[in-house]
């Protein structure tokens, strides 16, 4: 038995997330972080996971590096913004055991943000050294001013 795939479930092609647009949207994290006085740290990844845009304020706490691509990591995974997720990792919560079960930690703080186009997930944004809300605010309106919601 031979499987065929018929015009209507082949997949369109999504443009991938560019450099540039990466490029774009720590530009527009830092501004907005700048605006409110608060030293961040931005990790852009590709749909892979792989870095495709960093950058860490001078005076940022150096943990803020780590926890940016951390919180772009888990958005990317779950596809769903880490803010919307805390609760979930909880005791008692439907993902309690996830943060343990996988190889490369994930962090279930407010910061990360999946990136889409067309629908499709293409990559992820984190934000940290703020406060968890801040980080939050900062990475979505980043992604409307660069990608337009």
């Amino acid at each position: 038995m031979t499987a065929t795939i018929t015009e209507t479930e082949t997949a369109t092609p999504v443009r991938p997330l560019t450099t540039h647009e990466a490029d774009a949207l720590v530009a527009a994290v830092r501004r907005a972080a700048e605006e409110q006085g608060v030293r961040i740290a931005v990790s852009v990844l590709d749909a892979g996971g792989h870095p495709l845009a960093f950058r860490r304020d001078d005076r940022a706490v150096l943990i803020a590096g780590e926890t940016s691509t951390r919180k772009a990591f888990t958005a990317l995974q779950l596809d769903a913004p880490t803010a919307d997720v805390v609760d979930a990792v909880q005791p008692g919560g439907l993902f309690h055991t996830l943060p343990t079960a996988l190889d490369r930690p994930l962090l279930f703080i407010a910061g990360g943000v999946p990136l889409h186009r067309d629908g499709r997930l293409v990559g992820a944004i984190g934000v940290g050294g703020g406060a968890p809300e801040q980080d939050h605010r900062f990475a979505v309106s980043a992604i409307e001013a660069v990608l337009g919601g």
